[in-house]
């Protein structure tokens, strides 16, 4: 493990959400030494801000990636189950809290600390379900919820005197009036979002999820950072991601696999295209000449100039690239019907499964 020789008095899981923010600033008012531990994996967290984050909320933040492990669980499903969308909101708050548990002895800590407040969030932070996660992450004789702290039983931390239980909170409910009011007194000259932003909370994103979930043999991380990227098209298990703007096609060339399929068109401005490829699943010469037309249909100008036009696509062979130029016409009615997934489609499908496993 690696040596840090700074020591802490708590770990706290840091979201970047307001509660997050909240639950260190209380801990610090005791004099008590925190670490934030922001949380990364393909469907949240925001490293990039890290350092920002300290200047402006006066902490100390590290990033920890978290992405295997999290894709792990997707795969496996969340034995928890999932909310509305694909957010596996309690099987993730006991995964992030274990990882903590775990890092613990890297900073000294003693205690950890969880923003959560009774009754915000339907799903994870019923009370009920708070002892779950407390039960499940084995955490019971670490974790403190310094926001909701005087609506729960005392932890061992109060207790031995670490930490004074009346400088703790009774929060509880939907309501963010008492949280706005502490943001004023902490004097955050930015208020930061209720939530942490997750992906898997959202319709428009589960669509994107669901089909890698359905279709990839293995769902690797990368999948799923792809899926985040552009437009995203199926056909059955044949998958395209096309690039919106240059933001997207620079991210899809950075993201890239050795096995993927690179569609640019020639001589015309136009999107970068990317063909994932399964592992054992070549995609067929007739696959391809398919999706070089349909990539190339979000080129307007080859598209207007109504005759067939050059597509390259680019594959990686013994760390060589190899391209081919083929020869198409531009359309969007091909044999092989690409299409986006619709969030009700995957819902329903997410449910089906649901139901199989509980029989």
């Amino acid at each position: 493990m690696e040596k840090v020789t700074k020591q802490y008095d708590a770990v706290a899981l840091l979201s970047g959400g307001l509660d997050s923010l909240l639950a260190v600033k209380v801990i610090q008012d005791q004099g008590l030494r925190v670490k934030g531990l922001h949380f990364v994996t393909p469907f949240f967290g925001k490293p990039h801000l890290v350092r920002r984050w300290e200047k402006l909320y006066g902490m100390e933040i590290d990033a920890v990636d978290v992405s295997e492990e999290f894709v792990r669980m997707m795969v496996e499903r969340p034995v928890h189950g999932f909310g509305k969308t694909l957010n596996p909101c309690v099987d993730c708050k006991i995964l992030m809290l274990r990882k903590a548990h775990e890092l613990m002895g890297k900073y000294g800590a003693k205690f950890i600390i969880s923003g959560e407040v009774i009754g915000q969030r339907p799903m994870s932070q019923r009370r009920d379900t708070l002892n779950v996660i407390k039960r499940d992450a084995d955490v019971q004789s670490v974790l403190l919820r310094p926001l909701c702290a005087l609506c729960l039983s005392p932890t061992p931390m109060e207790e031995s005197g670490l930490v004074q239980r009346d400088k703790l909170l009774g929060l509880s409910g939907r309501g963010r009036k008492e949280q706005l009011r502490l943001a004023e007194h902490y004097g955050f000259t930015e208020i930061p979002s209720p939530g942490g932003g997750c992906n898997l909370t959202e319709r428009e994103n589960g669509r994107r999820y669901w089909p890698v979930l359905k279709f990839s043999p293995t769902p690797s991380v990368a999948d799923f950072k792809l899926s985040n990227i552009g437009r995203q098209y199926w056909s059955g298990a044949h998958w395209m991601a096309v690039g919106r703007n240059q933001m997207d096609n620079e991210s899809l060339l950075k993201i890239k696999l050795d096995t993927d399929l690179v569609f640019k068109v020639v001589d015309y401005p136009g999107p970068i295209s990317i063909g994932r490829q399964f592992e054992g699943a070549p995609w067929s010469e007739e696959a391809i000449a398919d999706a070089a037309a349909w990539a190339a249909s979000y080129s307007p100008k080859a598209k207007k100039a109504g005759v067939p036009i050059e597509v390259s696509v680019v594959t990686i062979s013994k760390e060589n690239e190899v391209e081919r130029i083929l020869t198409v016409t531009p359309t969007r009615e091909t044999p092989m019907g690409w299409a986006e997934w619709l969030w009700p489609d995957a819902k329903e499908e997410i449910r089906d499964e649901a139901r199989a496993r509980a029989k």
